[in-house]
């Protein structure tokens, strides 16, 4: 399910009465909401991270964010494209803190577990996310915003504190990359 697809699955004036709510210190009303939003968030982490323990890690800290920083949010943006942008931010300083790509102990592992949480979340698209793991998280994150999520170029740049035309370029770039793998993929099994 999509950001665009839980919030519309949560009626607007419930959501937001609860919203309203947690910003002014309601602990029951963020709990709640967090809650409803932490399957979206976790298949979303999961997605970026490859990687599910890590995935699980940022879940947590990205909620653990949201309550200290439940105070900042505006309602002029949805509440599940505020958690995204606060997971997004806590993946990419995680990938700074490594000071370089993430590698994987083994290709294969990290295919394995894509495989395997596609298959139980029943997703149709476990070639691409097999071609998505090998992509560089910087291309990665973008692309799934995009093309996964819906996001727009404006709030990608923002989130990632880069500028747009850098999001265009990783976007083309990156898909380019995916489509050539992809194909490549369909001539072999031919």
């Amino acid at each position: 399910m999509s950001a665009n697809e839980l919030e519309a699955s949560v009626p607007s004036a419930a959501s937001a009465a609860r919203i309203r709510l947690a910003v002014r210190g309601d602990a029951k009303a963020l709990a709640s909401l967090l809650q409803d939003h932490y399957p979206m968030l976790y298949r979303y982490m999961l997605k970026v991270a490859m990687n599910k323990a890590l995935a699980e890690d940022l879940v947590q800290e990205t909620m653990l964010k949201a309550i200290e920083r439940i105070g900042t949010f505006r309602a002029t943006a949805k509440f599940s494209t505020w958690l995204i942008s606060i997971a997004t931010r806590l993946y990419m300083d995680e990938q700074r803190r490594k000071g370089r790509e993430r590698k994987w102990q083994t290709g294969e592992q990290a295919v394995q577990a894509i495989r395997f949480e596609a298959s139980l979340a029943q997703e149709d698209w476990p070639q691409a996310l097999d071609a998505l793991s090998g992509l560089p998280p910087d291309v990665r994150v973008p692309i799934l915003l995009k093309h996964y999520y819906g996001y727009s170029y404006e709030e990608i740049a923002r989130w990632l504190d880069i500028p747009i035309g850098t999001v265009r370029s990783r976007l083309h770039n990156g898909l380019n990359r995916l489509r050539r793998e992809l194909n490549d993929d369909d001539e072999a099994r031919t």
